[in-house]
């Protein structure tokens, strides 16, 4: 009996053994399938033997059916107390709450896109690598005519007085734009271009170098000093005559100052928007070119804080100008680099061949007109000649403010480094509000209609110009009214400069839309030709005068105040008279669209 009991004791363990090892095998089993379900892998999993299934299957076929009951029936068991718990009301009003913030966040986001579109519309890769390079060259370009400008304006009126401004700009920077463009276009002709923006552009740049290095430190040994020029025309000590003798005893800045002039011509009209549009078509057009004028906002902003905390330290002018002209060199050698780099890649993403004498597209010569024929054909439309008096309005009373309130400038801030501060912070304040307005300018002629947008310019300038002329009558020798005059003088200039570039240039353009297509070419051809020569020459020729007769400008500020304003009257005059012209031939041109058959 104890031997059986042995034996079956025995047979017990061993089948107890057996059944703890298929036990174990099963569950190892069923992990592994599992895991391989959730995270799969090219590992094998080692099964059984088939003789050892057949030997579990015959010994434990019925526990192992009943363990297969037992966890259908928990796995039930789970499965409905998962379907009781989402059904729960509490549950139900969770998952709302859980909806809830992804409503909001997908608000947020629609919202964050539309501010992109609004601020930033340039969309893709290829599109903003695009952007960022065009847009680096007119940032670059900008950058150095603000440095060069207020490099020229803080050297000609400091040691040649304001009032010889006028004078360069008819006897200097006339006769110079004018080779230029003969010589420019004869380079046109012959040359590819990428060699001809390179041609156009690099030797302004080796004359500003050349200038810092060379001219400038050798200027006591090259100029004729001021007394000699004086006794050799006659003694001239005051009125034109002495300026002219200032501008000739200064001649190296007097020619600093031209070539700037041309700079500041050649470089945003032929070298930039020419490239731009070559390259940008008009579905960017629309999307890049703002955003062009905002990076043209920014860039004064840098340039203007450089001479301020930077360039106007300097212990002297020509220490300063050294720091000056190692920026404006840094700026050149950058708008080279993004026009390799831009003219690269748009030959490898779009296809665009910039090697070509020829122009890509097939676009519209602009008909040049000469001042004959710009003439008679103004005489021939009422509404383009009120056109040509805004544009004649603007260059003429533009001029004669300006000038009276850097004279006025001079004489607050005698010292080049104090002008050459006060100039970098003016500049400055011009970039961040061009790029304020510009931005909201578009919104108030939506809003306000044309008629506000056109005479908000003149009406800013004849209201800030009435406290800046009392200043001015009220004599300048106590330096409270000096501030108050320079202060009322630098927002009146301040504004309208920006308000030129946000609301007259605009309204402006929009004034040629509902003309026909003769009227738009030929017409803004003329009237570029008597705004650019008569308002810009025409306001010089004028000051000429003035200073002829009453020695400087600030003693003729009676006679300015009254050319200033009648300006303004017969611009206001002209802007609302063209306003009623603008909406009759708006609505004409509207109701003759409607007439037209949907598919012409």
């Amino acid at each position: 009996m104890s031997h059986r009991k042995s034996i079956s004791l025995k047979h017990g363990y061993f089948v107890s053994a057996l059944i703890l090892l298929l036990l174990l095998v099963d569950v190892s089993n069923t992990c592994t399938a599992t895991s391989s379900q959730l995270t799969p892998t090219n590992k094998r999993v080692a099964f059984p033997s088939k003789d050892s299934k057949e030997h579990s299957s015959s010994i434990l076929g019925g526990f192992a059916s009943l363990s297969k009951k037992k966890v259908r029936k928990k796995r039930g068991k789970d499965a409905i107390m998962v379907r009781h718990r989402s059904v729960r009301p509490d549950n139900i009003r969770g998952g709302e709450s859980e909806s809830a913030p992804n409503n909001e966040k997908q608000q947020q986001q629609s919202y964050l896109k539309k501010i992109r579109r609004t601020i930033f519309p340039i969309y893709g890769k290829d599109e903003v690598h695009k952007f960022l390079l065009i847009g680096s060259i007119k940032f670059f370009i900008i950058m150095a005519l603000t440095l060069t400008r207020d490099t020229k304006d803080t050297m000609v009126v400091t040691q040649c007085g304001a009032e010889a401004i006028a004078f360069l700009k008819i006897y200097g920077v006339l006769p110079a734009a004018t080779a230029f463009i003969a010589f420019y276009s004869k380079m046109a002709s012959i040359m590819e271009k990428k060699t001809l923006f390179f041609s156009t552009c690099i030797p302004f740049f080796i004359f500003f170098l050349v200038f810092d290095i060379l001219i400038y430190p050798r200027r006591d040994s090259i100029q004729p000093s001021l007394s000699s020029v004086q006794s050799f025309m006659g003694g001239a000590t005051s009125g034109g005559s002495a300026v002219l003798a200032r501008i000739i005893s200064n001649w190296t800045t007097a020619l600093f100052y031209i070539v700037s002039e041309i700079y500041s011509s050649v470089s945003v009209g032929v070298l930039f928007w020419q490239y731009a549009n070559e390259v940008v078509p008009i579905s960017q057009a629309k999307r890049f070119y703002p955003l062009f004028a905002q990076m043209s906002g920014l860039a004064p902003v840098v340039a203007g804080q450089y001479v301020v905390h930077f360039a106007s330290k300097a212990k002297d002018f020509e220490s300063s100008l050294h720091r000056l002209t190692a920026a404006v060199t840094f700026a050149g050698a950058m708008i080279c680099l993004f026009y390799h780099f831009s003219s690269i890649y748009i030959e490898k993403t779009e296809g665009v061949v910039m090697s070509s004498t020829d122009i890509v597209t097939a676009k519209k010569k602009k008909p040049k007109m000469s001042m004959t024929e710009s003439a008679k054909f103004l005489a021939s439309s009422q509404y383009l000649r009120l056109v040509a008096i805004l544009v004649l309005g603007y260059g003429l009373s533009i001029n004669f403010t300006d000038i009276m309130w850097k004279s006025l400038v001079k004489k607050k801030y005698p010292d080049p480094l104090d002008y050459q501060r006060f100039m970098g912070n003016f500049s400055s304040a011009v970039g961040l509000s061009t790029c304020i307005i510009i931005f909201f300018g578009v919104h108030i002629i939506r809003i306000l209609g044309w008629r506000v947008g056109a005479l908000a310019t003149p009406g800013i300038m004849a209201v800030l110009a009435v406290p800046f002329f009392v200043c001015v009558f009220m004599g300048l020798e106590k330096s409270s009214l000096l501030n108050v005059a320079v202060g009322i003088g630098t927002v009146q200039c301040l504004l309208s400069k920006t308000s030129k570039y946000a609301l007259f240039d605009p309204t402006t353009q929009m004034a040629y839309i509902p003309l026909d297509n003769e009227s738009k070419v030929k017409g803004k051809a003329a009237i570029d030709v008597l705004g650019s020569r008569i308002g810009k020459s025409g306001g010089s020729l004028i000051q000429q005068g003035l200073v002829f007769i009453f020695g400087d400008i600030l003693s003729a500020t009676p006679a300015v105040a009254i050319l200033f304003y009648s300006i303004l009257l017969g611009w206001m005059s002209a802007a609302n008279k063209l306003s009623g012209l603008f909406l009759a031939q708006s609505e004409i041109e509207s109701n003759n669209r409607k007439d037209q058959p949907k598919g012409k």
